[in-house]
């Protein structure tokens, strides 16, 4: 309950700031002109997130066919989880990590790569499936699209607003605009705070879907355990894909295949590791 209502404040908070940008920007029209751009931006990012994410990593569907095993798995999990069966796809990629996409239960997919089938024992695999299944039962897939289109949204007009500054600006003072000032510290300011908050509800939703994917699996040692192997070997087996591409999928991920190229937890979209092992161990009693 906390974390849900927490991501509620912050997507309020990224909201705002678009707001007080498309103010600052241009006064009332500015305000408007960004405000559409969110709803022009956040439609595109519902509907074909899935695709775009699944061509980027070259997945392909794996048939009942393809991986029997995998499939019964997601089956069971997906009854017990009250939700549609998701598609499978599998990422030819040697780093073990795992994600979902989807713009909703209905239309959801669990992606695998073939290094985390290689990795996991059977326990272990269903602890992170019952993650991701999780994901998409508590519509994350839906929030994580929209927080990171807000933040694009917002990069974008903070680059309009440098541009603004160095040509004199958008919007006088007495239009309701920020004027120079205000654009010039806007253009700064705006892109770290909406990196942040991005960045918070990542974290947030990870920690609740490693929670109600311990409750699914009925196994937070499971769980726990996968991310321990998963967290190592992403250090050591690179993903592969253009490092533009990763940094805008990695919050997708159940481990953050960027890991420890991170300075500081706050520039994370991830929690660490060591404390949701720690929080599942306390969920099985240890």
């Amino acid at each position: 309950m906390f974390n849900s209502f927490k991501t509620a404040l912050l997507l309020g908070a990224l909201t705002g700031l678009i707001l007080i940008i498309g103010q600052l920007f241009g006064g009332q029209q500015g305000l408007i002109i960004a405000f559409i751009f969110a709803l022009i931006m956040n439609g595109g990012s519902y509907w074909f997130s899935d695709k775009i994410v699944l061509s980027l990593y070259r997945a392909r569907e794996l048939k009942y066919e393809d991986a029997p095993d995998l499939h019964r798995i997601i089956e069971r999990l997906s009854q017990q989880a009250e939700i549609p069966k998701p598609r499978i796809y599998l990422v030819p990629s040697q780093n073990p990590n795992a994600f979902a996409t989807g713009r909703n239960p209905d239309h959801a997919v669990v992606a695998v790569t073939e290094g985390i089938l290689r990795l996991l024992n059977e326990e272990e695999l269903q602890g992170v499936l019952s993650h991701e299944l999780s994901h998409i039962k508590n519509r994350d897939i839906l929030i994580g699209s929209i927080a990171a289109t807000l933040a694009g949204v917002i990069m974008v007009l903070a680059s309009f607003a440098r541009w603004a500054a160095i040509f004199g600006g958008f919007g006088r003072d007495e239009e309701g605009g920020g004027g120079i000032v205000g654009l010039i510290a806007m253009a700064i300011l705006a892109p770290i705070a909406a990196m942040l908050i991005q960045f918070a509800i990542s974290r947030s939703r990870e920690y609740l879907a490693d929670e109600t994917g311990a409750r699914l699996s009925k196994n937070p040692q499971g769980l726990a355990r996968a991310l321990e192997k998963l967290s190592l070997a992403s250090k050591r087996i690179p993903l592969e894909a253009s490092p533009a591409t990763a940094r805008s999928t990695a919050h997708m991920f159940i481990v953050n295949p960027l890991s420890g190229k991170s300075l500081m937890g706050l520039f994370s979209t991830h929690p660490s590791t060591e404390d949701r092992i720690r929080r599942l161990s306390a969920m099985a009693g240890y």
